[in-house]
């Protein structure tokens, strides 16, 4: 996986009113809200996170009333970002599964997209504490068994992705040292070999 893929986040905000967005305030995230057109208000907290998020936050108002208006908009812009960075991770909030046919084609296609029922779904962005951290990296070199990286960059490579590079330098070194003292890992030099 790549180590500077970005992360689109589409919220249907006629489906899903997230109260706050918990989002690394980094160049690898670009959020996306998308309010219907009788929708005239969103939460100051919202609002607030948005701000911080800078270049990184963008607001569509669909203007128009309509069946499936606004996700005819979501469609639209997928497709645009899709074709500008068809290599960035796409998550639509939504509580629709009326996406799920145009995701399960678009992944049959290896485009990174899911849908999500709310923005904490985001499994990696709702991890708060080290040991759950560790404990995703785990589950997560188990399911890959015989197909993990072999070497420490590539490990780092893995679980900088992982976790859509919202962890810095020092967390990750810190997972690799968690995974060696757990005797998940041995490292030699620069090589890794498994214990799981």
């Amino acid at each position: 996986m790549e180590l500077n893929r970005k992360n689109y986040i589409f919220i249907d905000y006629e489906n899903v009113q997230p109260s706050l967005l918990n989002l690394p305030n980094n160049n690898f995230f670009k959020v996306i809200l998308f309010i219907g057109a009788s929708q005239t208000k969103i939460s100051v907290e919202l609002s607030i996170a948005m701000h911080i998020l800078g270049n990184n936050a963008e607001y569509v108002q669909i203007t128009d009333n309509g069946k499936n208006a606004l996700d005819f908009h979501i469609t639209f812009y997928l497709g645009k970002f899709l074709e500008i960075d068809p290599n960035g991770y796409f998550h639509i909030i939504s509580k629709d599964c009326g996406y799920d046919i145009l995701i399960n084609h678009l992944r049959n296609k290896h485009l990174l997209v899911q849908r999500y029922n709310k923005i904490d779904d985001i499994v990696v962005l709702g991890l708060k504490t080290m040991d759950e951290k560790i404990n995703l990296v785990i589950e997560y070199l188990i399911k890959r068994a015989g197909k993990n990286p072999k070497t420490v960059v590539a490990l780092t490579n893995t679980i900088n992705s992982l976790f859509m590079n919202s962890l810095n330098k020092i967390e990750v070194s810190t997972l690799i040292n968690k995974l060696s003292q757990k005797k998940i890992i041995s490292i030699e030099e620069t090589v890794i070999h498994y214990k799981l």
